[in-house]
């Protein structure tokens, strides 16, 4: 028992040390802060990328009715919605500091009413033959299209709640490909 606290203690040991020569590395400046810089992409080669994210709004049955009869004030929900996201998967790299930019060769943003469950569905489909992938691009459409649907209707619902966005699945890259299960 005693040797096993000695050997977990050293183990914990060598992690604090890690940790410290890690915090330690790279360019600092003048402060001492770690500079932040956009990873160089350039000796990566272009290849097909690919991803797919999903959210969701929740939100009271009177606006979703609402929203399926097409009676908010500001008009049509969905068409705004689906028109943001792709704008915003367009726009990700002046959002996001550190994002390179994609030359994108498609965006899809789906969006579906679930009457059962109270709430709009986003998902995205991006595409991009570039160097890096394009998560990002397919996160933010999501992002952006839950936030329009908020805003189109907030006047009737200030409990909608925005949630799950996350990366569905992706493909390219070094890194290989990722399916959420």
């Amino acid at each position: 028992m005693n040797e096993l606290k000695k050997k977990k203690s050293r183990l914990i040991q060598k992690r604090r040390l890690a940790g410290r020569v890690l915090a330690k590395a790279g360019p600092k400046t003048a402060a001492g802060d770690k500079i932040i810089k956009m990873v160089d992409v350039a000796q990566k080669p272009e290849t097909l990328r690919t991803a797919e994210a999903r959210g969701e709004v929740r939100m009271s049955t009177a606006v979703l009715k609402m929203i399926l009869e097409n009676r908010l004030p500001k008009g049509d929900v969905l068409a705004a919605a689906r028109l943001a996201g792709i704008q915003a998967a367009k726009k990700t790299s002046e959002l996001i500091p550190l994002c390179h930019p994609l030359r994108l060769s498609s965006v899809e943003v789906e969006l579906v009413l679930v009457k059962s469950r109270k709430l709009a569905e986003v998902k995205s489909l991006v595409r991009a033959v570039d160097r890096t992938g394009a998560e990002m691009e397919a996160l933010t459409a999501v992002a952006v299209a839950c936030l329009t649907i908020y805003d189109m209707c907030k006047a009737f619902d200030k409990r909608m709640v925005i949630g799950d966005i996350h990366l569905l699945s992706k493909t390219g890259g070094k890194s290989g490909d990722f399916r959420w299960q």
